[in-house]
């Protein structure tokens, strides 16, 4: 047995513990038949990606999930990797080449990529390394990378084979285009966040009928541009007789119709409003029903393509100079203040455009049925339950799925273009020949897939589909999905359906949600507020143990949680706590003889009751665990070894570790050591670094915590009776403090501790309990009767169950000392109480006081005068 050093110091032992693991390979898993497997699919980071909170809690929360199902006996694999992050990493390789003189152009595609791939080279596998910071027991042998050559040849698979099917297809429809970074948006990539804007009132002429108008409201002017229609409620009783008139539309030479649809709110604005079929999701399926023309009035940068006065400007100076316009030819009604969500590009932070445009889009109605019958018939589970109400909602009202992207970093369409007859063949290479008339000459599509097109096969694509591999035999479906709740409908929907279409399966059976570490104020961090904690800042101070258990510290599943550095203290505070006492059972064990010899007959009262605590903890846990309450777990965890084990067992036993005379030295000794283990191994999979530490130090049959087995419940440890009993016990030593506390008497001094019962079976347990429990009551003696004969009348009692203490009050207090001090205690009470008296019988203060004053000193006169008579009482029982 090695001894551990004096302080623990986390710096000193995490980094050379991971490569340890990482050099045994404790992490790889492999095909084993003779053993269960169970899996998680890391959520892939971005390459661009640092560290933060949220993929601090993500990995913990998975790291706990597959150290517990290693040690249970599952061949657990963790499959990690990283995704290609294609807007992010192209806009972060164009800000690079910017800094050097070179635009992307002048590159050209092929050479960009190579750029982008150098870039992937030297950066990409930055927030891998800090997962292992994180102490993440990932299978890194087995990483993957989104665009690596298995992957990619799954995207190319699922690409053609959905298009073959109808499932995929390329058409004009509403997507969200960013103007900044010239490229179609997932849903996933746009914030909306609350702006401060105006509904701006404005006169549409009825054709043919002078001074008539209709008033419509609008946050976007200059949209008018692009306007087919107005639309009313068919119900609308006051717009009945204008439907199907035609309608100057302002600032132009056109005309637009009044159409009648359901979609208008008869309550909401005016009950009149422009339908601008080819810049709003909803006027799009307005105009669709309504067969509507589709007018783009804006260019990719978001300047003006209409010929007129407004041609080439930028969006919102062309609202300017509308509103200006609209406001001079007396069609201005009025400008009305309005707060509203806009969408804004999470990367550039730019405004979203919803625009028409022709790209490749996913046919969602077919594929999403599959995915709704999973959760409906229970196979598919969600935890917290809640969250499956809000998947099967963006299920049932689903839309097609945009997926091209004007980038070049990613993976590139399968299209090809035939140049002689402009026909399109969608092929995984590029074809010979082409099918329509012979020719040789193609294009392939410029556009990539949508980052979400490649992450939403994880769970197969990585373990080797579409090849039928015997790693994807053996542990697909995986078992769990850790995520956060905020990107459900992006990804986990996606997987689902994807890996139905694809397998035939469920790509897991749970998903776990959890929720953001927000800072302490509950605000979520962002750079722009400036309230980001980087996890490695903590684990540099702290350590990584102390980091992941204040991350799961009173964490619940779907729950935000707020990030305290006292609660990081308070972790490391236990790691030190656990430390030491370990330090402590290490050196008297290295002073015992044999402990192979400890048989139960052996075992103390005290000593049944720890390894029954201990066997019912492992249960719970256990429970806890396959519930996916780990922070629940945690706490019981916490509780038992900080309070049962190190503020009553060790103490307990500390009598018999110090006498030589002892003969249950060696059973405290085994008991101390195998509790220990125990309770190192319940820790593990939330604190993995410091309990390695200790388990490797104290046995030396196993080389790794890791491997070792799950605590299981014993029926033989079932020490009930014992455990009851030293519950007994436990009360009669906190009575005991408790008076003690309130008479300030220090641990150091003595006194007798009289135990009165009249029931044999109480003072039996006192009795086998006699040496612990004095030393925990700081008793100088302990005595047993049926009785109160023989016990001074001024002993100070308190009253447990079956049983009555008492000590004599001699014996706690100095009583020559006690009656000074309360003499002197009750002329100050004189003086306070002369004062108080003396204000509130003043005319003149109580009648000029705030009267909130005079209620203060009331209080006061109150307080002094209850502890005068207590003074008084106490003095009259000591001189007595």
């Amino acid at each position: 047995m090695k001894e551990l050093e004096k302080t623990y110091d986390p710096a000193a032992i995490e980094d050379r513990l991971y490569e340890k693991w990482l050099k045994g390979k404790y992490f790889h898993a492999e095909v084993n038949r003779s053993r269960k497997p169970f899996t998680i699919v890391m959520p892939p980071p971005n390459i661009t990606g640092q560290l933060h909170m949220g993929h601090a809690l993500d990995n913990t929360m998975q790291d706990i999930l597959i150290r517990y199902k290693r040690m249970q006996g599952f061949e657990a694999l963790w499959q990690p990797g990283t995704d290609h992050a294609a807007i992010a990493t192209e806009v972060k390789v164009i800000d690079k080449l910017k800094k050097e003189g070179v635009e992307k152009e002048t590159l050209g595609r092929e050479g960009f990529l190579k750029e982008c791939w150098k870039w992937r080279e030297e950066y990409g596998t930055r927030i891998v390394k800090q997962l292992h910071k994180l102490g993440s027991s990932a299978d890194w042998d087995r990483e993957r990378f989104t665009m690596d050559e298995g992957c990619s040849n799954a995207v190319l698979e699922v690409f053609v084979k959905l298009y073959e099917k109808g499932y995929i297809y390329k058409g004009s429809r509403i997507i969200n285009w960013c103007p900044v970074c010239q490229t179609s948006i997932s849903d996933a990539e746009v914030e909306h966040e609350e702006q401060n804007g105006f509904f701006w009132h404005i006169k549409y002429p009825v054709a043919g009928e002078p001074g008539r108008f209709v008033e419509i409201a609008t946050t976007r002017p200059e949209t008018l541009l692009g306007d087919t229609a107005v639309a009313v409620n068919p119900d609308d009783e006051r717009y009945k007789d204008i439907v199907g008139k035609m309608l100057k539309l302002p600032l132009t030479d056109r005309e637009i119709p009044v159409i009648a649809d359901e979609y208008v709110d008869r309550e909401f604005g005016t009950g009149c409003v422009k339908i601008t079929p080819a810049h709003d999701p909803n006027d799009f399926e307005v105009g669709k029903r309504h067969s509507l023309e589709e007018i783009v009035i804006l260019n990719d940068d978001a300047t003006v393509n209409v010929p007129g006065p407004y041609f080439g400007m930028d969006r919102y100076e062309a609202r300017k100079a509308m509103v200006a316009d609209l406001d001079q030819q007396g069609l201005l009604v009025k400008v009305v203040p309005h707060s509203h969500n806009v969408g804004t590009h999470d990367r550039c932070k730019t405004t979203v455009e919803p625009m028409v445009k022709q790209q490749w889009f996913v046919r969602m109605e077919e594929m999403a049925k599959p995915a709704v019958e999973a959760f409906k018939s229970g196979r598919l589970k969600f935890v917290p339950e809640n969250y499956g109400k809000t998947y099967l909602h963006w299920l049932e009202n689903i839309r097609d799925w945009c997926i091209s992207r004007q980038l070049w970093w990613g993976h590139r369409i399968p299209a090809y273009y035939c140049q002689d007859c402009g026909e399109t063949v969608v092929s995984k290479t590029e074809p010979d020949t082409c099918p329509g008339c012979g020719g040789h000459h193609f294009k392939q599509d410029e556009d990539t897939l949508d980052t979400w097109f490649s992450s939403a096969l994880w769970p197969f694509s990585t373990l080797g589909w579409p090849e039928h591999t015997e790693d994807l035999d053996y542990f697909y479906p995986t078992d769990v999905l850790v995520t956060g709740y905020d990107i459900i409908f992006f990804w986990v929907i996606r997987m689902v359906f994807s890996g139905l279409e694809q397998t035939g399966k469920e790509p897991f059976h749970t998903v776990v949600m959890h929720g953001l570490v927000r800072d302490s104020q509950g605000r979520k961090m962002s750079k722009s507020l400036g309230n980001g904690i980087d996890p490695l800042e903590v684990i540099e101070k702290y350590g990584a143990d102390a980091l992941r258990m204040t991350l799961m510290t009173g964490n619940a599943p779907g729950n935000d949680m707020r990030f305290y550095w006292e609660r990081v203290e308070n972790s490391r505070n236990f790691a030190n706590k656990v430390w030491n006492a370990s330090r402590f059972i290490m050196m008297n064990i290295e002073k015992a003889s044999d402990l192979s010899s400890v048989t139960e007959e052996k075992l103390t009262l005290a000593d049944k009751w720890i390894l029954s605590k201990i066997n019912t903890l492992s249960k719970d846990v256990t429970e806890n665990l396959d519930k996916y309450e780990l922070g629940i777990a945690l706490q019981k965890v916490y509780d038992f070894i900080w309070e049962e084990f190190c503020d009553w067992y060790i103490e307990m036993v500390k009598p018999r570790l110090y006498s030589e005379a002892d003969d249950t030295k060696e059973a405290a000794l085994w008991t101390l050591k195998h509790v220990l283990i125990q309770a190192l191994k319940l820790l593990h999979p939330f604190m993995p670094f410091i309990t390695e530490e200790i388990f490797c130090n104290l046995q030396e049959e196993e080389e790794t915590i890791m491997l070792s087995s799950w605590p299981q419940y014993k029926g033989e440890w079932n020490f009930e009776a014992e455990e009851q009993a030293v519950e007994t016990i436990k009360e009669a030593v906190r009575a005991i403090r408790n008076v003690r506390t309130s008479m300030n008497v220090p641990p150091s001094r003595k006194a007798t501790v009289y135990v009165v019962s009249e029931a044999e079976d109480i003072l039996g347990v006192f009795e086998r309990s006699r040496s612990f429990f004095a030393a925990l009551g700081y008793a100088g003696e302990v005595i047993l009767q049926r009785d109160k004969s023989g016990i001074d009348e001024d002993a100070v009692s308190a009253v447990i169950h079956k049983a009555v203490i008492y000590i004599p009050f001699a014996e706690l207090v100095d009583v020559e000392k006690e009656i000074e001090r309360l003499r002197a205690e009750e002329k100050r009470l004189n003086g306070e109480l002369a004062r108080s008296n003396g204000m509130l019988n003043n005319e003149k203060f109580v009648s000029r006081a705030p009267e909130a004053k005079i209620a203060e000193e009331r209080a006061k006169l109150e307080k002094y005068t209850q502890m005068m008579e207590e003074v008084k009482a106490r003095l009259a029982q000591l001189v007595k």
